[in-house]
């Protein structure tokens, strides 16, 4: 089953238990402070389980792979330097996508079955309904036809695994698409992958799907780690960086004496060996905060840097750094050059520096077009952008790449979607109708202003998190 989670997860009572065994990676809203007690990934909740900065586990024989956060390339290259208390510049890189994290995913050789991300990857919008995308959010219509929304670095990973479903969310749409990937030899068999985006949690919106997967039916019901990866992690623990200090990954480049950290097989069999070819994800869920209790209001707390026992336990089992227990060392030694300091503020740039370009040419993230459906801090002008950027395209697309695309798709039966989803774009009439989504647009963005300013009188007040609660079921939907 897949499922538009929001923001999950944020606390846990204490008591029950998810009825479904739940994988999950994390966005821009979600408790940053809890998932990163789990750089490599545990449970946040019994029979809940979280995939880490990035990670690969198998159920039921299904492979599956995700990697956490949001695309922003001021940050891509840092280390994982940010810890709580967070201030205004930590709170958002903290979620942000790191290069050591698609390097890992990258020396992968196996199949995967199925692979997430939050924000999707870049230019999957052009094997997909492209005319029904903008008709509901024309907002997008810049960036789909520069292509140059969504993440290159989830483009260049879907490149890379080739994974036989891609599941996204963040853009707040329904929607599918069928890649057919180029084979490097005639020896190689192609490989398709089923693309999968799915709205809002809330009323009269697609945000869920049922999808048929093939599995081992005689395989037993446990949440198992993949050999393969854990292998990956130990090869590359020397990698690890807690700083914030910008660093390319190892490539052939003649800088590196090494730089495929791919594993062999051997490596993947020490790691059976280790385990005595028990795979079982142990359910050592751990409290870590104290459980909300509706009955008891509670004072707002500052949230402080947790080690977690979970990640504890699984660095000593397979001899990998606990990058919270490092962060924490780093702090104690006054060698951590301030990342946690809240003093180093003014020092840090959230915009980056032109003497530390991104190894990619855009700086756009999933969401640098303002989307009236997405949530945003008030005042965050350096994470959801609200202006429309205008950037270059790619070497690899040029400017005219939208209209000399071919447009013709095969959508798979497994992914049911409406006839309106199925239906061919014509590029023709996008143009046509680009007049009359002009007022559509300009009446989004105008109600979606007003939802993030402050009171009517313009009076921002105190930073806060806007949320929809329980009362936005009880509203009308505003995309009718």
């Amino acid at each position: 089953r897949v499922q538009h989670l929001p923001c999950l997860p944020r606390y846990y009572s204490g008591e029950k238990k998810a009825p479904v065994l739940t994988v999950f990676i994390g966005g821009n809203h979600e408790a940053s402070n809890h998932l990163q007690e789990l750089p490599y990934g545990g449970g946040v909740a019994p029979n809940i389980y979280y995939l880490g900065y990035a990670g690969v586990v198998r159920f039921r024989g299904v492979r599956i792979g995700g990697i956490s956060g949001i695309f922003k390339s001021h940050d891509y290259r840092k280390g994982h330097f940010e810890c709580p208390p967070y201030n205004q510049q930590t709170i958002r890189s903290a979620y942000h996508v790191r290069n050591i994290e698609v390097f890992k995913l990258k020396q992968l050789k196996r199949p995967i079955d199925i692979f997430m991300s939050h924000d999707w990857p870049r230019s999957i919008y052009h094997y997909g309904n492209k005319k029904q995308l903008l008709k509901m959010k024309s907002f997008f219509r810049q960036e789909v036809e520069s292509n140059t929304l969504g993440s290159p670095a989830a483009s260049e990973l879907l490149q890379h695994l080739k994974p036989t479903y891609w599941f996204s969310a963040h853009l707040h749409v329904k929607f599918a698409a069928f890649m057919q990937h180029e084979t490097n030899s005639k020896e190689e068999l192609p490989k398709a992958t089923k693309f999968l985006a799915l709205d809002k949690c809330l009323p009269h919106r697609d945000f869920l799907q049922i999808i048929d997967v093939e599995h081992d039916p005689n395989a037993g019901d446990s949440l198992e780690y993949d050999a393969e990866w854990i292998a990956i992690l130990k090869a590359t623990n020397s990698l690890v960086n807690v700083t914030q200090s910008s660093w390319n990954m190892p490539e052939k480049n003649g800088l590196h004496a090494k730089w495929d950290y791919s594993v062999t097989e051997e490596a993947i069999k020490e790691v059976l060996e280790e385990l005595n070819h028990d795979l079982k994800i142990p359910c050592n869920f751990t409290l870590t905060a104290a459980c909300y209790d509706p009955s008891k209001p509670q004072k707002t707390m500052e949230p402080v840097h947790t080690i977690n026992p979970q990640t504890t336990e699984f660095c000593a089992q397979f001899g990998l750094t606990d990058i919270n227990d490092r962060i924490q060392q780093a702090k104690e030694e006054g060698s951590g050059r301030g990342e946690c300091e809240e003093e180093e503020e003014e020092e840090m740039d959230s915009t980056g520096s032109a003497e530390e370009p991104s190894e990619y040419n855009t700086d756009n993230s999933g969401l640098s077009s303002f989307n009236p459906d997405e949530i945003m801090l008030d005042e965050e002008g350096g994470d959801e952008d609200l202006s429309t950027c205008s950037v270059d395209p790619s070497p690899d697309h040029p400017p005219e790449f939208s209209t000399s695309f071919s447009d013709i798709r095969i959508m798979p039966d497994s992914m049911a979607v409406s006839s309106d989803d199925a239906m061919d774009s014509n590029n023709e009439e996008l143009e046509k109708s680009g007049g009359s989504k002009q007022v559509e647009e300009k009446s989004s963005t105008e109600r979606s202003l007003k939802r993030i300013s402050g009171d009517e009188n313009g009076n921002s007040g105190v930073k806060k998190i806007k949320r929809r609660n329980q009362a936005i079921y009880a509203a009308e939907d505003e995309d009718k």
